[in-house]
């Protein structure tokens, strides 16, 4: 075959390829625009889930007269003009290839009108032939209708799904938009009937409630409100407790200068700062907004525009997870406080500032008072009592009121014991009611968090292998681990290079000398190479500290008496993470005087 170029209409179809996949593409792509026009309200109408008809109109700007045919040429675009804009994207779209991929895929109108302007204009495309504008009497703004889609591409359009699944993907990416811009109403219609209408969200509480409608309640009602600058970066938004987890990875939202993405780095961290709090194979739920310098992430990396590359991962990834470890970390009785339902109180984190329970005593040694940990498989139910009963008599204060008289007023969120039931339950009386604690569940989460800070106040003691393990990788993990020698040695281990592709293992951790270390070793090498940042030998470490941690926590059928269940509340009101176990199980509840008012039909 002779070389040739190709006819602009098959070029056209081409890139139409790369970024209109169905309906909900071409939605994305006319809504953006209408958002980077600066519009504050966006009408999207669907006819037969968007294969008939897409129709998007907006007040923002508008499009002159003499550019309504050049907005539909390719490459055409007012958003970029040289190479250090494109080194600095602030808008959705900029390469001018949205527009004209659509109308060689479907039939286009275009029109416009300028504020200033007596009336609007339009203009028509199809098969590649631009009609020339005329008189329209639009209103200020734009408006596009996309018709008949793939309806000149018949094997694309075999490819599509039902109405219903296709306009679920059009309802879903609204939505998606609405999270990411407050500002902004939006409305939907189907077969001209409304379906999603969210008005503009202009302060604090309206944008709770937009997340809320988008959401849903049970998200609204367990997150909480996060905002941390630092390095030049900004992460704010909310954070669904590890409590409420998800199956699947289906309530993330991500968001970058305001730029919806799906990012494997970003997830990685966010999931890395939940994985003390969240159970087993579930998924976290979350709204967050990054702003940065856009010099610093690339937007150009994907077609489609919702993959980003990061000119610093390393340190993103390090932002990120801390933000979300630190947030987390606050996740213990009184440290939320819920103004209003179906929100928790925002909480504003800054560099090296957390937010503290008052207390008027000094936390207690619940476990650990010598600094030794418990031996794995030691119950430890004495040692437990023991330590439990000496600190209530050190404390009086925190052994509670008579258990005959009323209770007094209390400055702890989980107030004080009153009985124990059969022996797994801790019932205790707060201001707002009755509060029922876990407290096998309570003193695991107490005394492995209690480990990890004896471990990290200490130094890491290293034993020599008895016969260095010599380990077969890639030349660029070879380098890492090169490159990396001090920091391995920082952890306790000893890894050296024997060849370019083989590195050697002489000295590890003594707290990891049984697992399998060289899988654990191409794991953080792994890591490293992915995210430039690991966390792997953290996670062996603390998976070997919860199991401690089990087993030197108080068991079911334990008796305790009122003095030692009040001393295990006043320390889980001073633990971080204390909200849950070890293994993301809830560690208490409150159950209000409202709702046990309205159990028993009282003032009915």
């Amino acid at each position: 075959m002779f070389i040739r170029e190709l006819p602009s209409q098959l070029v056209n179809q081409i890139a139409a390829g790369e970024v209109i996949e169905r309906p909900a593409s071409v939605i994305k792509e006319l809504v953006e625009n209408s958002l980077d026009a600066g519009a504050s309200r966006v009408e999207v109408e669907i006819e037969q889930g968007g294969m008939r008809l897409c129709r998007v109109r907006d007040d923002g700007i508008g499009i002159a007269p003499g550019e309504l045919a050049m907005a539909l040429a390719r490459h055409a675009t007012s958003k970029i003009a040289s190479m250090e804009d494109l080194e600095q994207v602030l808008t959705l779209g900029f390469r001018g290839e949205a527009l004209p991929s659509i109308a060689s895929v479907a039939r286009l109108s275009l029109a416009s009108r300028q504020a200033d302007a007596e009336h609007g204009w339009k203009v028509s495309a199809d098969q590649g032939v631009i009609s020339e504008p005329v008189p329209d009497a639009n209103a200020p703004g734009t408006t596009i209708d996309v018709q008949d889609l793939f309806y000149n591409v018949p094997a694309r359009r075999k490819f599509m799904r039902t109405e219903r699944t296709e306009f679920g993907h059009i309802d879903k990416l609204i939505r998606r938009l609405a999270l990411g811009n407050f500002e902004v109403e939006f409305r939907l219609l189907h077969q001209r009937k409304p379906v999603l209408r969210l008005p503009a969200a202009l302060d604090q509480a309206a944008r709770e409630q937009r997340v809320a409608d988008v959401c849903g309640s049970a998200f609204a009602e367990q997150c909480l409100f996060v905002d941390h600058e630092a390095a030049g970066m900004r992460l704010w938004g909310w954070l669904g407790l590890p409590t409420f987890s998800r199956s699947q990875p289906d309530l993330q939202h991500v968001y970058v200068n305001g730029r919806m993405i799906r990012d494997k780095l970003v997830s990685h961290a966010l999931k890395m700062g939940y994985r003390d709090v969240l159970f087993h194979g579930r998924q976290p739920a979350y709204v967050l907004f990054i702003e940065m310098n856009p010099a610093l992430v690339d937007v150009n990396a994907h077609p489609t525009k919702q993959e980003v590359r990061f000119r610093d991962s390393r340190m993103v990834h390090g932002f990120l997870y801390r933000t979300a470890e630190q947030a987390l970390a606050q996740t213990r009785p009184g440290s939320q406080a819920p103004e209003s339902p179906g929100m928790q109180s925002p909480t504003r984190m800054f560099e090296g500032e957390s937010v503290s329970v008052p207390t008027s005593q000094q936390p207690m040694s619940l476990l650990l008072g010598s600094g030794q940990a418990p031996q794995a498989g030691h119950r430890g139910s004495t040692s437990v009592r023991e330590q439990i009963r000496a600190y209530a008599n050190l404390h009086p204060s925190a052994q509670g009121p008579d258990v005959a008289a009323p209770p007094e007023q209390s400055e702890y969120p989980l107030g004080f014991a009153v009985a124990q039931l059969h022996g797994v339950y801790i019932l205790a009386q707060n201001q707002s009611g009755l509060v029922v604690v876990d407290m096998h569940a309570a003193h695991e989460r107490i005394t492995y968090e209690r480990l990890k800070r004896s471990m990290a106040e200490g130094a890491i003691k290293a034993q020599p292998m008895l016969v260095p393990l010599a380990i077969a990788v890639s030349e660029r993990e070879a380098d890492l681990a090169e490159q990396r020698a001090e920091w391995f040695a920082e952890l306790g281990f000893e890894v050296g290079r024997t060849g370019p592709s083989s590195i050697t293992i002489r000295q590890v951790p003594a707290l990891l000398r049984d697992v399998d270390v060289d899988q654990l070793v191409r794991d953080v090498l792994a890591d490293l190479t992915e995210h430039g940042e690991t966390r792997r030998l953290e996670e062996a470490s603390n998976e070997l500290l919860s199991t401690m941690a089990c087993h030197g926590s108080v068991r079911a059928n334990r008796r305790l008496s009122l003095d030692e269940m009040n001393a295990l509340l006043r320390e889980m009101e001073t633990t971080d993470r204390a909200d849950q176990c070890n293994h993301g199980r809830p560690t208490w509840t409150q159950i209000s005087m409202a709702e046990m008012d309205k159990l028993f039909l009282r003032g009915r």
